[in-house]
């Protein structure tokens, strides 16, 4: 299918969010200089911005660094759930940490989360917040085992909430969780007075700064692409993947694609947000956009790279939409993405045992409103020198036999697997064969290559290898992007880095060498 196809349908024919389309940022300068601060923090998203509103009341002195513009990655493109219910989990996470380290993830949650209902209160923040009853449910009979299991580990855990049965909205369903007292909100309406508050207290903010590297010595240094340095006591990664990788993050996160419809539905909406724990995945949300409600659907979860037709993850949520609350608009349509540990709960905490003053915070699973803020809390707590008790669960030294030895394996059989399918694919499309506004991997000059021609038919040549780890990278036609299934790097078609953990752009390949 190609993009011209697209359009048929009633879906938008360029992905963008709400939340980006909705909200304007400041521009701040690149860092061109060099410069000095207590803490500098790499990456611009709910995490980095609440560990610098934190640290910026605690008086230090702090440089957050972004290697494109603020909140433009996956915090820019979430569903904007407030919640502590992260799915069927409970019983996972107490099964293979305990019942201590169970209670202390959802309390470690739901804190972040009334932390946040406080300060939209307290600073009469407009940022759309609406408390909301949370479900988890199921679609299959053959599940039902599994939400009784779940709603056992609730008591167990003093975890408020009650079985379900039916929903209060027209989905296929078997039955639900609810959990009560949850949240939804404009993520970066929110996020806009943190960075500005910061800012006011003199948080140093620098855009389009790519980070190469840490030098770890008597004090530590960033090193930027562009030459230029910050040097700190303590440094926080929090760029989504780390872009400072001591500890091997790469071998224990794997990077998802989920996708996003915002419908005007025919249907009203009896209010509550909704996820499905089945395959596929349904989420459900209210959303207020031009004065009207809007339901946010989402789902379609896929590995970065692996999707095959990701046009085609909008068209089966599109259709999900009009089959259970009717279609009158579809003004928005996004995507994003999302890293999940090996353990399924996030790394926040010193990135290696040897490396104390270098925090990371990454893994978050889809649950970063509520994980980022908590990182926020961690990280700032632990720089400077207050004990904060839901700090053991997330350690990221921590390793669990099961299931973490198990998952490491496969999700390494499968980064293998794909670096090898890359290397001895066969490829069929040939440049003149695309039309306008389509990619491909194509031959060129006998080797791999990736093509794209936009809309008036101007031709980009790429070399597909990534350049994180060699790994082949794969065309995104609802993105309009180069996807890497090992690691989850992303390029735009001119072969421009968007997500990491590659740093380095595709290169550029000679369009009249054909």
């Amino acid at each position: 299918m190609n993009n011209n196809e697209q359009l048929k349908t009633s879906l938008p024919p360029v992905p963008e969010s709400l939340w980006r389309a909705a909200n304007t940022f400041e521009s701040y300068p690149k860092l061109t200089e060099h410069t000095t601060a207590d803490v500098a923090i790499i990456g611009a998203g709910i995490a980095g911005i609440t560990t610098a509103y934190l640290l910026a009341q605690s008086g230090l002195s702090v440089v957050l660094l972004e290697a494109g513009k603020v909140l433009d990655g996956t915090t820019g493109h979430t569903t904007a759930k407030v919640s502590a219910q992260h799915g069927v989990i409970f019983d996972e996470i107490m099964h293979h940490f305990g019942h201590e380290q169970a209670r202390m993830y959802y309390e470690g949650n739901a804190h972040a989360a009334s932390w946040m209902r406080s300060l939209v209160k307290e600073k009469q923040i407009e940022c759309q917040w609406a408390d909301e009853d949370a479900y988890v449910y199921i679609q299959s009979e053959d599940n039902i085992k599994k939400l009784e299991v779940e709603l056992t580990a609730y008591g167990k855990l003093n975890i408020p909430g009650e079985w379900v049965d039916p929903l209060p909205i027209p989905v296929p369903s078997r039955a639900g969780i609810r959990m009560p007292g949850q949240a939804r909100f404009d993520p970066l309406a929110y996020l806009h007075y943190l960075l500005a508050s910061a800012v006011k207290k003199g948080v140093r903010v620098y855009e389009q700064t790519t980070v190469t590297d840490v030098e770890e010595e008597s004090s530590l240094k960033i090193r930027t692409y562009s030459g230029s340095f910050v040097t700190a006591e303590h440094i926080v990664v929090a760029s989504h993947f780390p872009v400072y990788d001591p500890g091997f993050y790469f071998t224990r996160l794997h990077a998802e694609r989920s996708y996003a419809v915002m419908v005007e539905p025919e249907k009203p909406y009896a209010g509550g947000m909704y996820i499905s724990d089945d395959d596929p995945a349904r989420s459900l949300r209210a959303v207020v956009h031009n004065g009207k409600e809007h339901i946010l659907f989402g789902g379609e979860n896929h590995k970065t790279g692996q999707g095959i037709c990701t046009f085609g993850h909008y068209e089966r949520l599109e259709k999900y939409a009009a089959e259970t609350f009717g279609i009158r608009n579809i003004p928005f349509r996004w995507s994003a993405q999302d890293l999940i540990s090996i353990d399924k709960v996030p790394y926040i905490g010193p990135i290696t045992g040897r490396h104390e003053r270098v925090y990371v915070a990454t893994g978050f699973a889809k649950w970063g409103m509520t994980t980022g803020t908590m990182a926020g809390h961690l990280l700032a707590d632990r720089i400077t020198g207050r004990v904060n008790p839901h700090a053991e669960v997330f350690d990221p030294a921590r390793f669990k036999a099961d299931p973490s030895f198990k998952h490491f394996i496969v999700e390494n059989v499968n980064v293998a697997k794909e670096l090898i399918a890359g290397k001895v694919g066969i490829v069929h499309k040939k440049i003149n064969e695309l039309g306008n506004d389509e990619g491909a991997v194509v031959r060129h000059n006998g080797k791999r290559a990736g093509a794209y021609k936009d809309t008036s038919g101007k031709l980009f040549l790429v070399d597909t290898t990534c350049t994180h780890l060699g790994c082949e990278v794969e065309w995104n036609n609802g993105e309009r992007s180069w996807d890497c299934p090992c690691h989850g790097s992303r390029f735009n078609y001119e072969g421009h880095v968007i997500e990491g953990p590659a740093v380095e752009d595709l290169p550029i390949l000679d369009v009249q060498e054909q």
